[in-house]
């Protein structure tokens, strides 16, 4: 008979984190940034919780602790924002979130006397930039992506300008907010601990809606009205940062303004040479090759590295901007760095589907990652019928393809049944 050694906290946690579709990928270096910002207590009970949201009573049960007590960890863990905490119909909901965006970036939101920022920015680049894993996972492991792309409004026309919708638009993500928090940019605070920031702000990381609403009331973030908001959104498209923002069309719970030069994300999926990292805009450059000079600003400021100079046609422009599509993010950056305005943006010849909400969003990375299961058949909880319905009835609406690899995960007769009553399979 073998023996299997048991899995010590940071372990644990390590495995609970990558049950949920954006995963983690266990290493050494996870288990030590675990180690700094959990203490082994802390660790072994956020392990043993489910992946969905529960009260302090379901926490209690499961921690076999008394409520008073269960509410006390919760609530102490929420304060340094490694729960969120959220209030529906009069009852606090807690949840761990993931890595990212998540609480990697809360850890970096504020400087703090009680976490060893230093170390932890340090291994933070190691876990992202010389492990590979956990960036492969996040960006290129299935089709549906954690984020989006929000195209740069001053570089619309007015004709572009009237098919975009208010969801792809960051002012009217801003304006339509319940709640808005700004906080230090994680990835630029994380890389001045390095000796490598660059000089755009750090001080513009919007979190928005119930997330903003945890943050602020722990004091990880401060919080700010639209009017704000709206002046960071100016101040970041003067200094041509990307806008990212959470891949959902209701309820959006971040925008970041990104710099090519300290992005994690954008100097991985460069260095790796990942496509699409994020879901694009509906937009795409296209240069006017009579008028381009070849001045390579369009080149220099893209933040994929989708621009390069070509050979042009005419003697007066021997080379001119081309765009490679294949990894274009659509943003328009481009667009506003021309002095010659030979660069416009042209809608995609098909839109892209953005999903309606975060429940759709993670069935949708769920199904592609292969981690459907662990959504519905949750080993640290009791089984929900009410959880199941609710993820079935997303899966039911996906597209047959993708109702196929789901039934295949699951390997449920029950969901088989369902796709087979619907002509799928």
């Amino acid at each position: 008979m073998s023996h299997h050694r048991p899995q010590g906290p940071y372990q644990a946690l390590a495995s609970r984190l990558n049950r949920f579709p954006q995963g983690a990928p266990p290493s050494d270096l996870l288990f030590r940034i675990l180690s700094l910002v959990f203490t082994e207590e802390d660790a072994a009970l956020v392990a043993r919780l489910p992946l969905r949201p529960v009260t302090a009573t379901k926490a209690a049960r499961l921690w076999r602790m008394k409520e008073a007590k269960a509410a006390q960890v919760l609530d102490e863990l929420a304060g340094r924002s490694l729960l969120l905490d959220v209030e529906r119909e009069g009852t606090t909901y807690y949840v761990l979130p993931p890595p990212m965006a998540g609480f990697f970036e809360f850890s970096l939101m504020r400087v703090r006397s009680d976490l060893d920022q230093q170390t932890l920015s340090s291994l933070f680049h190691q876990y992202l930039n010389v492990e590979d894993a956990f960036i492969r996972d996040l960006f290129a492991g299935g089709e549906t992506q954690l984020g989006r792309v929000l195209v740069s409004e001053p570089a619309l026309d007015a004709e572009s300008a009237a098919v975009v919708l208010d969801y792809e638009r960051a002012s009217e993500i801003i304006r339509s907010a319940g709640h808005i928090a700004v906080g230090l940019c994680y990835c630029r605070h994380k890389m001045s601990h390095l000796g490598r920031a660059c000089d755009a702000p750090l001080g513009n990381c919007m979190t928005l809606n119930g997330a903003a609403a945890s943050l602020i009331r722990h004091g990880t973030a401060r919080q700010i009205d639209a009017a704000e908001g709206l002046d960071l959104l100016q101040e970041a498209w003067s200094l041509n940062l990307l806008q990212c923002a959470d891949n959902v069309r209701e309820g959006v719970n971040f925008i970041c303004n990104c710099c090519r030069c300290c992005c994690e994300g954008l100097i991985a999926v460069r260095r790796l040479a990942i496509g699409r990292p994020l879901f694009t805009t509906n937009f795409i450059p296209r240069v006017d090759s009579a008028s381009c000079s070849g001045c390579a600003r369009c080149a220099g400021i893209c933040p994929m590295g989708a621009v390069s100079l070509a050979a042009g046609n005419t003697p007066a422009a021997a080379r001119i901007a081309s765009v490679d599509e294949d990894i274009c993010l659509g943003c328009g950056i481009c667009v506003r760095s021309c002095p010659a305005a030979s660069i416009k943006l042209v809608p995609r010849p098909q839109r892209m589907v953005t999903p309606v909400n975060t429940a759709h969003r993670i069935v949708l990375m769920a199904i592609e990652r292969g981690k459907l299961q662990h959504l519905i058949f949750d080993t640290e909880a009791l089984f929900s019928h009410r959880l199941m319905a609710a993820i079935l009835g997303v899966v039911l609406r996906l597209p047959g393809i993708k109702q196929l690899m789901a039934g295949r995960q699951m390997k449920s007769r029950y969901l088989e049944r369902l796709l087979a009553n619907r002509d799928i399979v």
